[in-house]
């Protein structure tokens, strides 16, 4: 016998979806053939016969011809602000995703100084260990290409930056100018500036100067891209009171969950009951430490000494350190959460896990809150044990698996070794420790590709299809938890979107196949048919 959950049969849908396989992300019923949407709202989840009911004489029949209807994906970890940022009409794109060869990075650079003339160069995504045979980025080299305008150019991690003489003079930077808390300018043995900045404070000043001239229309063509990935939820892990103004301005279609910067002030604008289902700000992002890629996570074993450790700057078994003390972070921790924020801190080295969890569990004695989902954020190099731990404290982690696809190679055999190198975004250990967890790719690091996490989760293979751990692979059902409902989860989000069920908002994508019915290693591979919020298309493909 058919089973249908749904309105009385009074209640005519203004859309129905038949046709082809639904996955529902409902634990109640993972599998159905149609669904029907009034008010925004999914009203009905059956078999396709069961719709008749429902079916009035306005309502749409959206025939899926064979394709396969879920909830919309969530990006847990993403930067939609900065996304319009990199994107905009100010700083040049030379990410590894567009530009593999050093020599066309090279000639990007040059082409942009030209261009941009005094009005300055600002260019994203410098990586040596994706593009091999790029120079050391010294403070010289930057003068040479640039002796009298300002250039700047942005890591792809989004945790360094390299600027000129002529971009310090111009932002008002010299030896005199204090570091951040959490953050800080690299200088050289009598103290002057040596063209390096680290972690976002610092970061953040040597970007201002290029912000979109219209930022609200940047952010609508960010929102854009994310609805053409399948999104239809997103954080702003990096978001900053300053950009509210814009945000309002655009018109979003993705769900926007804030996540405020910590600052100075250890105080935010807004209280934790704000907004509406579609914009509200949950949380407060913290780092407490960096980028593995630059060299500056605090880790309790060194890098190895390889041509590729030596490509990023690092001397012979170098390691790296926190951003904060534990005291700082304890304070910054103290002074938003019992106001009732939801608290989410970066985190990849090892002895960062450990620093963090320590803070956090003391907090938690202090301050007990029966549902907290206090966040770290990429975990890249968290232990078995420390998956434990933090699902005993009830923490859950935000897992960066898409690094495995495209520095896991690099990791192993340059960076870390087989031992680290290997067991890294240990999934598996964290959904065996009982956890609820999400995947992201922390845009603009790695191109928006949910279908990509998925498949590297399930299948842990690098970009060469070396497969790293195997025992820590998960299930195709878990992978998709991780990218749907457990992020929204994540959010506080997970009563109003997330799966496909009786009275949540019909936030849904179309794929061109069943991720069921694809091999994992070709789930990348499948299109995105059309998105939709709220039931109404925010996507539709050509």
């Amino acid at each position: 016998m058919s089973r249908m959950t749904g309105m009385p049969r009074t209640s005519y849908a203004d859309r129905i979806f038949t046709g082809g396989p639904v996955v529902t992300v409902d634990p109640e019923r993972p599998f159905a053939q149609a669904v029907a949407v009034a008010g925004g709202r999914i009203t009905a989840v059956g078999e396709a016969a069961d719709m008749a009911g429902v079916r009035g004489p306005d309502t749409e029949i959206v025939d899926l011809e064979g394709r396969c209807l879920m909830p919309g994906f969530v990006e847990p970890h993403g930067h939609p602000t900065e996304d319009a940022v990199v994107s905009g009409d100010r700083i040049a794109d030379i990410r590894p995703v567009t530009l593999r060869d050093p020599d066309d990075v090279f000639a990007a650079i040059l082409a942009e100084v030209d261009r941009r003339g005094p009005d300055g160069a600002w260019l994203y995504g410098w990586d040596p260990l994706l593009q091999r045979g790029l120079p050391e980025p010294t403070l010289d080299w930057l003068d040479g290409l640039a002796p009298h305008h300002p250039l700047v150019i942005m890591h792809n991690s989004g945790h360094q930056a390299f600027f000129n003489t002529a971009a310090a003079r111009s932002l008002g930077l010299d030896r005199d100018t204090p570091d951040p808390v959490g953050a800080h300018y690299g200088r050289d043995d009598d103290g002057n500036l040596d063209g390096t900045a680290y972690e976002t404070a610092a970061i953040g000043r040597v970007i201002a100067p290029a912000l979109p001239a219209d930022f609200p229309a940047a952010l609508n063509a960010t929102y854009a891209r994310f609805n053409a990935a399948g999104i239809t939820m997103a954080s702003d892990m990096a978001f900053t009171p300053a950009l509210r103004g814009a945000v309002a301005a655009s018109t979003p279609t993705v769900r926007l969950r804030l996540y405020e910067v910590s600052n100075p002030q250890r105080a935010s604008d807004l209280v934790p009951d704000n907004g509406d289902d579609l914009v509200r700000q949950v949380g407060i992002k913290m780092w407490a430490d960096g980028s593995p890629w630059v060299g500056n996570i605090a880790t309790s074993f060194p890098y190895l000494d390889t041509p590729a450790t030596r490509a990023i700057g690092l001397d012979a078994h170098h390691r790296g350190h926190a951003n904060y003390t534990p005291e700082q972070l304890a304070d910054l921790a103290e002074a938003y959460f019992p106001k009732g924020w939801q608290l989410a801190c970066h985190v990849h080295g090892d002895d960062a896990v450990t620093m963090v969890l320590d803070v956090w569990e003391d907090l938690l004695r202090r301050h007990p809150r029966p549902d907290h989902r206090l966040r770290l954020e990429h975990v890249g190099t968290m232990r078995p044990d420390q998956y434990r731990r933090a699902a005993a404290l009830g923490v859950t982690c935000s897992i960066f698996v898409d690094h495995l696809y495209y520095w896991g190679n690099v990791m192993v055999d340059g960076l870390f070794g087989i031992e680290h190198g290997t067991h890294y975004a240990l999934a598996g250990s964290a959904l065996e420790s009982g956890m609820r967890i999400s995947f992201h790719n922390d845009g603009p690091v790695t191109p928006l590709e949910p279908l990509r996490n998925i498949a590297t989760a399930v299948t842990r293979a690098t970009s060469s299809g070396r497969v790293l751990a195997p025992e820590e692979r998960i299930t195709l059902d878990q992978a998709i938890r991780a990218q749907t409902l457990d992020a929204a989860w994540q959010m506080f989000a997970d009563d109003v979107t997330g799966s496909i069920a009786l009275g949540k908002y019909a936030d849904l994508v179309v794929l061109d196949e069943d991720p069921y019915r694809t091999p994992a290693e070709d789930l990348p591979g499948i299109g995105v048919h059309a998105t939709y919020l709220a039931g109404l298309p925010v996507f539709e493909a050509d």
